[in-house]
Formats: structure tokens, sequence, C-alpha cells
């Protein structure tokens, strides 16, 4: 395979790389959320919480949209869910 492929693959999971971005990745399995609804759900800070989402959308993990009262976020794919729900069930 081609090496530009493993680096890409190792970008995504150095990104997901966090016990919190896990759990946002789960959250927004089924829905996209405000971004007051995962701060709600994670119960984290808001600016810890806006460098996850940040870091997530840089590398395609997540899409944004903003609307008049709300950032809005989904994933890009739902093969991201997918692909960590496969982790979880080889840890548990």
């Amino acid at each position: 395979m081609d090496r530009k492929v493993y680096e890409l693959q190792s970008e995504i999971c150095k990104a997901l790389a966090h016990p919190v971005r896990m759990e946002i990745t789960d959250l927004l399995q089924k829905k996209e959320l405000c971004f007051t609804e995962i701060l709600k759900q994670t119960g984290g800070i808001k600016s810890g919480l806006s460098q996850h989402l940040s870091i997530m959308v840089e590398k395609g993990i997540l899409r944004s949209r903003k609307d008049s009262r709300c950032h809005y976020f989904s994933l890009s794919s739902k093969k991201v869910a997918k692909a960590c729900g496969l982790l979880k069930e080889v840890l548990v």
C-alpha cells in the first residue's frame, strides 16, 4: 500500500487519540449536535471542547455548520463511528 495512506491513517488516529474526542465521535454517530449540547453531554470546559472540535474538523473527521444561533457538528462519514465502535468492541 502507498506510504501516504499509512501517513494519513496515522494522522486520523492521532486526531482521535483523546477520550473526549472518542466520546464526541460516539455522540455524533446518530445526528448532528449543537456545540452547547455536546458541551452539556461531555461535561467539558468550553475552551477545551472548542479545541477538540477544531482538531477534528481540521483533520476531516467532523463537518461543521453555523446558523444564527448555534454551531453544529456532524461526522464527515459514518465509517468513522463504525471504526471507533469496532475498536471499542475489541476492548470490551
